[in-house]
């Protein structure tokens, strides 16, 4: 027992919860602050100590329809994809604009054909959550679909354009 006990509970507890989701409290970012809670449990048998512990944490939990802001991390031929915190979310090109827009996925851009606006990677956005299928088993893999056509929605200058 030569490792220090609090270091070792605060370590499993960062290994088995973090990158982990549930459906209540979504995605754990960061587990930290950890307490043992009483004496730890030993079985028969078994060559672990069994401790219970509290601990705080930093989550990611998208809700539907909540307002977000995110940056475009692709352009492909059906839309965008957007980071929103540690997730990645499709908006579909028919959620981009009231406009009909050309897509060039080779160049990762996109632009309104009679508005000229234009949507690249590294745009920073602004869109609504429409839909949500998360995974709890993977998170990475959870879907979720985003929508900038709505009032105060999309890239930043569009929203100024759209005010004046």
């Amino acid at each position: 027992m030569g490792e220090d006990l609090e270091a070792v509970s605060s370590k499993i507890v960062q290994e088995t919860f973090e990158g982990t989701m549930d459906k209540q409290d979504g995605l754990i970012l960061v587990a930290e602050n950890v307490e043992r809670i009483g004496e730890g449990k030993i079985i028969h048998g078994d060559g672990a100590i069994y401790q219970d512990v509290a601990f705080d944490a930093l989550t990611f939990k998208p809700e539907q329809h909540e307002v977000i802001d995110g940056i475009i991390c692709d352009v492909v031929e059906f839309g965008a994809f957007c980071h929103i915190g540690p997730l990645d979310a499709l908006i579909h090109k028919s959620q981009i604009m009231d406009d009909h827009i050309v897509i060039d996925a080779e160049n990762k851009r996109m632009e309104g054909r009679e508005t000229k606006h234009s949507l690249k990677v590294g745009d920073v956005v602004r869109a609504r959550i429409v839909t949500i299928s998360l995974n709890e088993m993977n998170p990475r893999e959870s879907k979720i679909g985003l929508t900038m056509r709505q009032p105060g929605m999309g890239k930043q200058e569009w929203r100024r354009e759209d005010s004046q």
